[in-house]
């Protein structure tokens, strides 16, 4: 496996930092992603978080396109259904020019109420919505479509649904599945079966909800502050613009190395050893070929990002790595 890092750019009211030398900041982390080997690095959409959360990914992917060589740049994800697929389709090839041809396309469906209302978008069929995207995205990216085209022929797309009845979409569209959740090739490669695709075209790849680190206890108290806004934020507003109550606050021994089920409901914690382990029991006999890491988690101070990079190119990569590439 591939070893990349994830950013939001997260910057809560209780930690709160310079906007401008936040997104600075993370375009050097993501250098130093490069330098130290790092295969991918990744960026995700939210709207109206009251911490800041990134909100316009193929945007700021072109920006690290301009300040690296060789790193891949993500998305993960785009939510599909806010966006005409013809500015998808535009905004993915600016990127696939300035980084020549390093651009990685992750769709998603959302969730959000005040993100649809924001964009005057509708949540009917999101998961048809963004299906059909990621077919007009082919077409739109053939010869006869935009101008300027992509470097990349073909431009990878994968789809990041959950759940099995999400993992057979992807198969159906022949698309990457943006998981790491080895549960999951079943309903995927029948998908792909389904639709008369090889089995070698699937492919999947996937953030790890997970921090490693050489001192376990040491870094608790840091780690979990940080944890639990980040997952207490993600809580808090899947319920906004619904008539659900608040969700209470996060019981992080409840997530903390258990087998929860959904990307919030566990969190693998230890040495890089243990993370390991957990990523390698988690994929298992399916192909998946990337796994990527939060650089930061719910805002964390610049020096505990950096080393955290360290910790993920220089410890976990090499664990995770195939045995022919090391």
């Amino acid at each position: 496996m591939k070893v990349g890092v994830y950013f939001d750019l997260r910057n809560p009211l209780q930690w709160r930092q310079d906007p401008s030398r936040l997104y600075e900041f993370t375009i050097e982390a993501c250098q130093e992603t490069e330098r130290l080997g790092a295969s991918s690095a990744w960026f995700s959409e939210h709207h109206l978080f009251e911490d800041d959360y990134l909100c316009a990914p193929l945007t700021f992917a072109a920006a690290v396109a301009a300040r690296t060589r060789s790193i891949r740049l993500g998305t993960a994800i785009v939510i599909a259904p806010l966006h005409h697929p013809a500015e998808i389709a535009e905004q993915c090839a600016t990127v696939d020019l300035i980084s020549d041809g390093r651009l990685d396309l992750g769709l998603g469906i959302g969730y959000r109420i005040p993100e649809f209302d924001l964009f005057d978008a509708s949540m009917t069929a999101r998961y048809a919505q963004t299906d059909g995207t990621a077919r007009r995205l082919r077409e739109l990216w053939r010869k006869d479509g935009i101008r300027p085209g992509t470097v990349q022929d073909p431009l990878p797309i994968w789809m990041g649904y959950q759940g099995p009845q999400g993992a057979r979409r992807a198969g159906l569209l022949g698309e990457g599945l943006l998981s790491a959740d080895a549960a999951l090739w079943g309903p995927y490669s029948a998908g792909l079966a389904e639709a008369g695709h090889a089995s070698t075209v699937g492919v999947m790849a996937g953030g790890i909800q997970g921090w490693a680190t050489e001192d376990p206890d040491g870094d608790w108290p840091t780690v979990s502050e940080h944890l639990a806004h980040q997952l207490n934020s993600y809580r808090r507003h899947m319920v906004e613009g619904t008539d659900r109550p608040p969700p209470k606050p996060v019981n992080l021994d409840r997530v903390v190395n258990v087998d929860g089920s959904g990307p919030l409901g566990s969190f693998t914690y230890g040495t890089p050893e243990h993370v390991a382990e957990k990523i390698k029991a988690g994929t298992a006999g399916a192909p998946v070929d990337t796994v990527f890491f939060w650089a930061s988690i719910g805002g964390m101070a610049d020096e505990l990002v950096m080393r955290n990079i360290g910790t993920i190119c220089t410890r976990l990569a090499p664990l995770l790595a195939d045995e022919e590439d090391r």
